[in-house]
């Protein structure tokens, strides 16, 4: 199985910056696209951003020019960079990874969630 541990979140003023990163562990034999999600209250889950194994990426309109996504293969980590932030991305932020497992399984796996508020 494929565990992850997110950790960033927290309350940031209108423009500020934060950064989410989100470890996988477990039985993994490589890892496809991880990626962010994101959870408003009363809002369905929306993509933020994912990364590709080979560094391709995909971003949401919304966040455009203001995030950035990264990973660290070797480490098995993956990193969001949030700049401007704006009340509006308020939410709970998610990690998302495709992975192999060591037995040949293909398997997705969701972070437990870390709290983005953005508030004067």
């Amino acid at each position: 199985q494929v565990q992850l541990v997110e950790s960033g979140g927290g309350l940031v003023q209108p423009g500020g910056s934060l950064r989410l990163s989100c470890a996988a562990s477990g039985s993994i034999f490589s890892i496809n696209t991880m990626g962010w999600y994101r959870q408003a209250p009363g809002k369905q889950r929306e993509l933020v951003a994912t990364i590709t194994s080979g560094g391709s990426t995909n971003y949401a309109d919304a966040v455009k020019g203001r995030f950035t996504i990264s990973r660290d293969n070797a480490k098995k980590t993956v990193h969001l960079q949030m700049n401007s932030l704006k009340p509006g991305d308020s939410a709970v932020y998610y990690c998302n990874v495709d992975a192999i497992t060591l037995s040949g399984r293909f398997e997705n796996s969701w972070g437990q969630g870390t709290q983005v508020a953005v508030s004067s």
